[in-house]
């Protein structure tokens, strides 16, 4: 009998285990449907009131395409495919292939002529003469000169703390024996670069790279009273060229020397002249490196730049010191009138300036190797000068050139 009561006890708490058993798992099963109904019920807005609950309708999410994300993307895209092409043009030409030309569009001008390159560059300006802490200053410049291959052996003060802001370090002076002057050519190079082009002018187009060129006449602007009556007295029916060659049997020569963001920033007189006249042009601040100059013609003509002319002992004379992005900062030494990059001139006019006055009919005398101005950072030296028939230069498209090197002689 206790033997059969046993059992029976056994078998309901048996049963009664399973039960529980069961029941946990059938409410557990019921939460997690309850939470994956949950899940998947839309978010919705509920107001309350008093007493009763309101709900609204579900909210749809779409996606909406903002149009700062649409062109940072487009503009992202675009720059790098642009960067892909002048890869492969760099290629091209280490093998000695001949790249050919292909000029940008009119809309494609007109879209990069409508970012704000001289706001952009203002403002990298007054970035640059932001006095950065002495700890920061040796990682900061070691950066940039492990970046763009500066030589810091030829600057007069090598220690990276002296330098105070980007822009004391931009600017920093060369030891004298580091830039010997030569003084057997007549011309020699105003700047540190690259040589983009040189060569005669003709039917009054200079190239700025080889097979794209600018129109002179646009280049330097329509020519003044002072410098009509100083030169040439050629009737106006002339070419503007001609007007320009003061020497019967004369040429007019012109020379491109483009400098990389690791050159010296500062320029000098590339022969014994005077100064007589400057012209500043306010425009766009593109780039100016040589792929964008293969690109966009008349590059020289849209961005800003200060025209210098005047005349040395072969007739007329001109440096042109072209701007470009965050370059909009042009000085030239002797001019403290001279404002490059403000917001107050108009795009597409010009100022001039005469260094010819009643008290000096001589203008402004610089000597081969003097310093003329400077970069903010690299840009863009133009030379524009009369010369004999047998003037000859001594270089090569694409050489690197230093200051004081041999242009060309007699």
């Amino acid at each position: 009998m206790a033997a059969s009561m046993e059992r029976l006890c056994g078998a309901a708490l048996r049963r009664s285990s399973v039960l529980t058993d069961c029941n946990f798992f059938w409410h557990k099963n019921l939460s997690l449907r309850k939470t994956l109904v949950i899940w998947k019920q839309p978010p919705s807005r509920t107001f309350f009131t008093d007493r009763r609950k309101l709900h609204t309708a579900p909210v749809v999410r779409t996606f909406r395409l903002r149009p700062l994300h649409f062109l940072v993307a487009t503009g992202g895209g675009y720059t790098g495919y642009k960067q892909y092409e002048k890869y492969k043009l760099e290629q091209l030409e280490k093998m000695g292939i001949e790249v050919p030309i292909k000029l940008a569009s009119e809309w494609e001008v007109s879209l990069y002529k409508s970012v704000p390159t001289r706001l952009l560059s203002r403002a990298w300006g007054r970035l640059n003469q932001v006095e950065l802490p002495t700890w920061l200053r040796k990682p900061v410049y070691s950066l940039y000169i492990w970046t763009f291959g500066v030589n810091m052996k030829e600057a007069a003060v090598e220690d990276l703390h002296h330098y105070r802001n980007l822009s004391e370090f931009f600017r920093r002076k060369l030891k004298p024996q580091s830039r010997p002057v030569c003084c057997y050519h007549s011309v020699i190079s105003p700047s540190d670069g690259k040589i983009l082009n040189f060569g005669q002018v003709k039917n009054c187009e200079v190239e700025q790279v080889k097979g794209v060129t600018y129109s002179l006449e646009s280049f330097l602007g329509p020519r003044t009273s002072t410098e009509d009556t100083q030169f040439s007295q050629t009737p106006s029916c002339h070419s503007f060229q001609n007007q320009l060659v003061t020497q019967e049997g004369n040429e007019l020569y012109h020379c491109v020397i483009y400098l990389a963001p690791g050159d010296y920033h500062c320029f000098h007189s590339p022969t014994d002249w005077r100064v007589s006249h400057r012209r500043h042009f306010p425009g766009s601040l593109m780039s100016v490196n040589p792929g964008v100059a293969r690109w966009i013609k008349e590059l020289f003509c849209h961005n800003e730049r200060v025209v210098l002319t005047g005349d040395w002992k072969h007739g007329f004379f001109s440096l042109t010191a072209v701007g470009a992005t965050n370059v909009g900062s042009i000085r030239i030494y002797f001019d403290r009138d001279l404002h490059t990059n403000s917001p107050c001139y108009s795009k597409g006019s010009y100022n001039d300036f005469s260094f010819i006055t009643n008290n000096n009919k001589e203008g402004i005398p610089m000597r081969k190797g003097e310093h003329l101005g400077e970069f903010n950072l690299g840009s863009t030296i133009v030379l524009i000068f009369e010369a004999p028939k047998d003037f000859n230069f001594h270089l090569k498209p694409g050489q690197k050139i230093r200051f004081g090197e041999a242009l060309g002689s007699l």
